[in-house]
């Protein structure tokens, strides 16, 4: 059974820096798209960054120049290091994984359990 595994939240003030980490196990043969997503209490979730198996990358507005996505294909690991942090930024983030393992269906788009970052000012 393919599983991602998040680590990396906590608390920090604003201007502080976190890195997330996400952690893709099991069966895999092929990982697609990686990316973080973020849910603030109220709101819907919203793509946070995300990388390709190439490695091309996009952000949300609100993030960029501030947030860093990092893939590592050969361990099935993505990584978001995130600057400059701000009380807008509390949130829980996720990590998602478009991954197709070596049981029959295709691409399955997975996501970890959330991992809770709160900025305070």
């Amino acid at each position: 059974q393919v599983q991602l595994v998040e680590s990396g939240g906590g608390l920090v003030q604003a201007g502080g820096s976190l890195r997330l980490s996400c952690a893709a196990s099991g069966s895999i043969f092929s990982i697609r798209d990686m990316g973080w997503y973020r849910q603030a209490p109220g709101k819907q979730r919203e793509l946070v960054a995300v990388i390709t198996s190439a490695g091309r990358t996009n952000y949300a507005d609100s993030v960029k120049g501030r947030f860093t996505i990092y893939r590592d294909n050969a361990k099935n690991t993505v990584s978001l290091q995130m600057n400059s942090l701000k009380p807008d930024d509390t949130a829980v983030y996720y990590c998602n994984a478009e991954v197709l393992g070596y049981a029959p269906g295709g691409y399955r788009e997975l996501w970890g359990q959330g991992t809770l970052v709160t900025v305070s000012s």
